[in-house]
């Protein structure tokens, strides 16, 4: 099996001594234009996997700051079409690997042998689908075998062990391991848990993992040790980005 882009930027963040940073921002935010800057800023300022949100209407798994900013996208006319469509133009600008981040009913309407293709062509190398269950997992995997785009798993605090093996079976790329029960969003604090949760899966599972879901600064991570490979932010940087920050000067504190 062909190592994952993903897994090598991973695994080459952590040989250097750091945890690797992805970011996660929704298409379209800030606007249409302006999220291919911030984007380019982001690949520039040193991440290492850029997580692109597929906005939809209906995101279960989405908290106030996020599913703001998605339902904002869809108003200026963002579509998984266009999304691709812009990706394609743009495709070997990034040094950070690409994942895009959506529920199943757009990739599902979109075609998903049609996306697998036309996500590899446009340079991105995995899918995230958090309101995907294993037992339906197989259809998107199916899809993606061959193309060099990764269906990455979600995993978290509820996950049995035998529920992660099923998982780790089919896994690429790396383990988005999810800190808390409900929907995204920064939290003071995260779960005290979370460490024999992440001790598990670093048994079961022979990927890197990211934490995500939560986490709003470096601090919080301290704790956490090799635990994890990488750390997954979202609403802080969209938060960051609407007050009128720049990507940027987001990334400096991370670094």
């Amino acid at each position: 099996m062909t190592v994952s882009i993903l897994t090598d930027r991973i695994r080459a963040a952590t040989a250097s001594g750091r945890k690797a940073l992805i970011p996660f921002l929704p298409a379209g935010f800030p606007d249409k234009e302006r999220f291919f800057d911030e984007l380019a800023a982001l690949d520039a300022s040193g991440a290492d996997v850029i997580e692109i949100g597929v906005p939809f209407s209906d995101p279960v798994a989405d908290g106030p700051v996020v599913e703001r900013a998605s339902l904002e996208s869809l108003e200026r006319g963002v579509s998984l079409a266009w999304l691709i469509g812009e990706l394609t133009r743009r495709k070997a600008r990034y040094k950070a690997g690409l994942v895009l981040m959506g529920y199943f009913n757009p990739f599902f309407q979109y075609g998903l042998d049609k996306l697998a293709y036309d996500a590899a062509r446009a340079g991105v190398s995995g899918l995230i689908v958090p309101d995907l269950p294993f037992e339906e997992s197989y259809r998107v995997h199916t899809a993606v075998q061959g193309t060099g785009v990764s269906l990455i798993p979600l995993i978290g605090l509820n996950t049995p062990e035998a529920r992660m093996r099923l998982y780790a079976e089919r896994a690429e790329g790396f383990v988005y391991f999810v800190s808390v029960m409900g929907v995204t969003g920064v939290r003071g604090e995260l779960p005290p848990e979370i460490a024999l949760r992440l001790d598990l899966a670093r048994s079961v599972f022979n990927l890197p993992l990211a934490l995500g879901f939560g986490v709003k600064s470096p601090d919080q991570l301290t704790s956490f040790g090799a635990r994890i490979d990488a750390v997954v932010f979202g609403s802080s940087l969209i938060d960051h980005l609407r007050e009128g920050g720049q990507a940027a000067s987001f990334m400096d504190r991370w670094k």
